[in-house]
């Protein structure tokens, strides 16, 4: 199971994702493709894989952000699996060996040799157990002309879902109920109110797991506030990355639109923006795309 890791005083807790079972069964295939999990950030993706490394004798992660090294490795234009290996292992001092090793290239979409190295992998060694995660992939993966179309298998990993924040907040009675009821076997009363305050609690807290982290450990929603306030401003500043395409005040305020707009029928153009509708239809694509 793919675990959030929550520090509650000394000890550290999990909270089980539904992410879990797909990445275990992946793991339990004799040869499996190269595994690309795919998300925006801060969705937990990096948490997940570490998890699943439990299992593993050894667990070799390079953040591609952090280690100019594990990324001239990749430069250099040897991309064959067997001599990656010998590298990596070299360079980090841990052996890397089918069966027993999984090796998670993290935040792979700033270093494109290792996203076309997937493909290999499949090819020459689908024996190790490779797992490569990234956001912005989609911008990426626009400029490599071919992706091992057959050759590596993508996972989506969204934010907490309405069923896992009740998993994640002890609420399993309730929500195995609510899985079993219909027309025919509503709810009563207690339960549906209940159900309907977490909800709408569910939806004050968002999906966020470092959110839902925070209430989980500490039941407060003014702490909850601070970290989605701390989220929000480092995704504005990630604007800046696509600034080639788009100015980043351009896709700041179809962001602000779409916000205003929530729960209402979405439009392109509204009285309180500068931008036109085909300006902000541009970006909010790219918002898209990017998760």
């Amino acid at each position: 199971m793919n675990f959030l890791f929550l520090i509650m005083k000394d000890e550290v807790k999990y909270i089980n994702r539904l992410i879990d079972e797909s990445l275990y069964s992946w793991a339990k295939v004799a040869k499996r493709k190269p595994l690309l999990l795919r998300g925006a950030r801060q969705v937990g993706k990096s948490s997940a894989v570490r998890n699943l490394a439990k299992k593993f004798e050894y667990f070799l992660e390079i953040n591609f952000e952090k280690n100019a090294e594990a990324k001239q490795i990749f430069e250099e234009g040897n991309l064959s699996p067997q001599y990656l290996c010998e590298k990596l292992s070299a360079a980090f001092d841990l052996p890397i060996e089918a069966g027993k090793t999984l090796l998670f290239l993290d935040e792979i979409q700033t270093c494109l040799p290792a996203i076309f190295s997937l493909r290999f992998f499949y090819e020459d060694f689908p024996e190790l157990h490779v797992i490569a995660a990234g956001s912005l992939l989609e911008f990426a993966l626009e400029e490599i002309p071919s992706f091992g179309v057959g050759r590596i298998r993508s996972l989506f990993m969204y934010p907490f879902s309405f069923a896992e924040f009740l998993q994640a907040n002890g609420n399993t009675g309730l929500l195995n109920t609510l899985n079993k009821v219909n027309s025919e076997n509503p709810l009563d009363k207690v339960l549906h109110n209940k159900a309907l305050y977490l909800l709408k609690l569910f939806l004050l807290i968002g999906g966020m797991p470092e959110a839902v982290a925070s209430y989980v450990t500490e039941k407060n929603l003014l702490k909850c506030r601070l970290v989605l306030d701390d989220l929000i401003v480092s995704l504005r500043n990630e604007f800046a990355k696509y600034k080639k395409r788009v100015p980043t005040l351009q896709i700041s305020t179809a962001l602000d639109s779409v916000v205003r707009q929530m729960g209402d029928k979405f439009v392109y153009t509204d009285k309180e923006q500068i931008y036109s509708a085909f300006q902000i239809k541009h970006a909010a694509e790219l918002l898209i795309m990017a998760g």
